[in-house]
């Protein structure tokens, strides 16, 4: 990184004479508002240019023209190359995840397939950083892309799947060699020349050269057969056979040899999609779906921040088809281009069997769109529902469910999952080592779990939430031997896994289930209960009681009863 300048935070930030003191140089301006919190993160060619054009010239968009209202201080750090600038934006949009950057919700790490670096290597699913010896192909959309991947190669080339430490302590076959699933290199059934003739070929499929691969079977199959060999001859036919179904299985028009990525974008404003269709070797591996979040401007810089935070974190393929021109692509192929060490291209404008796979993208955002929305309506009608049926006096908005594992009453640990307005809160998710226990105790368990994430709520770490769940019945309920900081107890409810279950059975005219464990909510919609099932509190940040009490502390039921 090169020299920087940065505003001032203690002497007030004067606008005017800031935008006059700006380089003509490239490099990362942050946007702060009134409480130091990085609003906005943007890159520059000409940082006097660009940050000036926010206040100046011609007009903003609603949401820039909000941005620009609670901006407190503008700083920039200048930088040696546009290049440069682009990595840095890249990285502080995945530290401080600012609220007006567009950003990549589901940034997890993709599937390869592994070919270990072994005397007789093995194929197999890998996931994470690739620093292992050996090769890598991919990344595949999916782990059921991967998986079916290994099995087509396995079933055709019959590479060991196996670990290196079960390869080296074999006596005799496993399984996998009875089924024809692996030539059984561990204990010499093959010979190094003919397993390494077989990985070869693997090689070659995954990476595309699959006419290759069928041409020399097919010269193998025709040797074996002049030496009268017909068992071989009879193998290589079928391989022949297989590799033709598994190219004639394509949907769409080939494009031999080559990894493209297919980028659409859906939506507009805060509601988008962008749907990646990757092509491997000529092959179609699928799709994902990402949603967007934020942005100020039009189509191709949503589209363009979209391919700079999901390409800088991961390897990029030779070339980027993409539905929208992006606004400063040349820079962009430069990054991935220097970072990948290979020639990056991204094109808007294609045809052929190009423009099929770009079409086949944009129809799969355009369907992630239209899903996601039905999911948000579905998902805010049960919300809606649980605040009914809970009392509370609006919608609940967070969620919160408690569960505690253990290994034979050693190594506990507990967990809480997180639910909001748009599904799983994922970046919320706790894992809570629990100490001093006694073994198999998860009613302490669960109380030292909940104890300490309230405590990190009542020193404003985490939001609280609307409605807490605890996994457990009878023994863990909360509200009268549990304290609670930072929020008040009102209302305590027990639920059941077996619920909705005992309602139909019970809709039918067939009864309950009866079993231990199973709560039911009566006509009167207050619960009744049988047993243990999952303990919950409805939280009120007040503290206080506001109409009928929740709880039904009426006695068991006996099995078989319909307590409403």
């Amino acid at each position: 990184m090169s020299d920087a300048a940065t505003s001032s935070t203690e002497a007030p930030f004067e606008l005017r004479s800031f935008l006059a003191s700006l380089p003509a140089r490239p490099g990362v301006y942050r946007m702060l508002g009134a409480d130091g919190a990085i609003l906005y993160v943007g890159k520059a060619r000409h940082l006097k240019n660009r940050v000036s054009s926010y206040f100046h010239g011609r007009a903003q968009g609603e949401r820039t023209q909000v941005l620009v209202g609670q901006v407190a201080r503008i700083e920039v750090t200048v930088t040696a190359s546009e290049i440069e600038a682009l990595l840095l934006e890249f990285n502080l949009i995945k530290r401080h995840r600012p609220r007006y950057n567009v950003l990549l919700k589901d940034d997890k790490s993709f599937p390869f397939i592994h070919l270990t670096a072994h005397e007789y290597p093995r194929l197999a699913y890998f996931r994470g950083t690739r620093k292992e010896a050996g090769r890598f192909f991919g990344p595949y959309p999916n782990s059921v892309a991967t998986r079916e991947t290994l099995l087509l190669l396995q079933k055709l080339f019959r590479i060991r799947p196996c670990e290196d430490t079960f390869f080296a302590n074999r006596s005799r076959p496993c399984l996998q060699y009875q089924i024809q699933r692996c030539t059984a290199p561990c204990v010499g059934f093959v010979s190094r020349q003919a397993y390494a003739q077989d990985v070869s070929d693997a090689t070659r499929v995954l990476e595309g050269r699959n006419d290759e691969v069928v041409a020399d079977l097919r010269r193998r199959m025709d040797a074996a057969s002049e030496h009268l060999q017909f068992e071989e001859a009879a193998r290589l036919r079928d391989q022949i056979a297989m590799l033709k179904e598994i190219q004639s299985s394509q949907s769409v028009s080939r494009i031999a040899g080559q990894d493209i990525d297919a980028v659409a974008l859906s939506g507009t404003g805060r509601d988008c999609c962008v749907a990646v269709v990757f092509l491997r070797g000529g092959r179609n591996l699928g799709s994902t779906n990402y949603f967007m979040k934020g942005g100020l401007a039009g189509d191709g810089e949503t589209l363009g921040a979209f391919l700079e935070q999901y390409y800088l974190a991961r390897e990029a393929p030779a070339e980027i088809l993409v539905s929208h021109a992006v606004e400063d692509a040349d820079l962009v192929e430069a990054a991935l281009t220097e970072r990948g060490h290979h020639s990056v291209q991204i094109r808007s404008n294609v045809r052929g069997a190009r423009a099929r796979w770009l079409a086949m993208a944009r129809a799969n955002a355009q369907l992630g769109l239209r899903m996601k929305a039905a999911s948000r309506a579905g998902l805010a009608e049960q919300l809606a529902s649980l605040g009914a049926e809970l009392g509370l006096e609006r919608t609940p908005e967070r969620l919160e469910c408690f569960d505690v594992s253990h290994t034979m009453g050693e190594s506990a640990i507990a967990s809480c999952v997180v639910m909001g307005p748009e599904g799983p809160v994922k970046g919320d998710y706790r894992r809570f080592n629990l100490r001093d226990l006694t073994p198999g105790d998860d009613y302490a368990g669960l109380r030292q779990a909940v104890e300490r994430h309230f405590t990190r709520i009542a020193r404003g770490e985490s939001p609280l939430p609307d409605v807490l769940l605890i996994d457990g019945g009878p023994g863990r309920t909360v509200d009268r031997r549990w304290s609670w900081p930072a929020a008040g107890r009102t209302r305590c409810a027990r639920e059941s896994r077996h619920r909705a279950r005992d309602h139909r059975r019970r809709r039918q005219g067939r009864g309950s289930t009866g079993r231990a464990g199973t709560a039911f909510l009566g006509r009167s919609g207050r619960a009744a209960y049988t047993g243990c099932g999952l303990s919950g509190v409805a939280i009120d940040p007040a503290g206080a009681r506001r109409g009928s009490s929740f709880c039904d502390r009426r006695t068991p039921q006996s099995q078989g009863s319909d307590p409403s």
